[in-house]
């Protein structure tokens, strides 16, 4: 057996002839997961005073993009090729604006008793929430920087706990 093919088995994420597939968890414990994850909207001092001031023409910033980023998460298997559609028991986004940094910070988390974890989703709730942030001040700047977004923690699950 080839070094190639025999790799190929033991990837689970790969079918007999090497192509991507979605992996089964039918056989997996149903436990409570848990993920949670962080991100930020770096902006001009213009854009942060407006924020800050909710004197944006498209609304309340914070709002939008804290809802934005809880039905993304309640999106994500329709997003990502080959994530498993969870039961989610909750989403918690949190946009918070930091003036003295000129940034958004966004924070997410996510828990669902389910097979499979929910790390995709509270990444993909700071995503999109820091989108929005983006989208409803891009009048005023168009030199936002969208970043650090990462896993902060997770728990449950065979690989165990996580802390970034």
């Amino acid at each position: 057996m080839t070094r190639e093919r025999k790799r190929r088995q033991e990837n689970k994420s790969l079918n007999k002839s090497g192509i991507i597939k979605m992996v089964e968890v039918a056989e997996k414990p149903e436990t409570l997961r848990q993920a949670e994850a962080r991100g930020e909207v770096k902006v001009s001092a213009e854009v942060m005073r407006l924020i800050t001031e909710n004197r944006l023409p498209k609304g309340d910033v914070l709002t939008a993009a804290r809802l934005a980023g809880i039905q993304a998460a309640k999106k994500t298997s329709e997003l990502i090729p080959l994530c498993h559609p969870l039961r989610i028991t909750s989403v918690e986004v949190e946009v918070n604006p930091r003036p003295g940094r000129n940034l958004v910070e966004v924070k997410s988390s996510v828990r669902a008793v389910d097979r499979t974890g929910v790390e995709m989703e509270a990444l993909t709730a700071v995503a999109v929430a820091c989108l929005t942030v983006y989208d409803m001040c891009k009048a005023f700047d168009k030199r936002m920087i969208i970043g650090e977004i990462h896993l902060v923690s997770k728990s449950g699950g065979k690989s165990g706990n996580f802390h970034f």
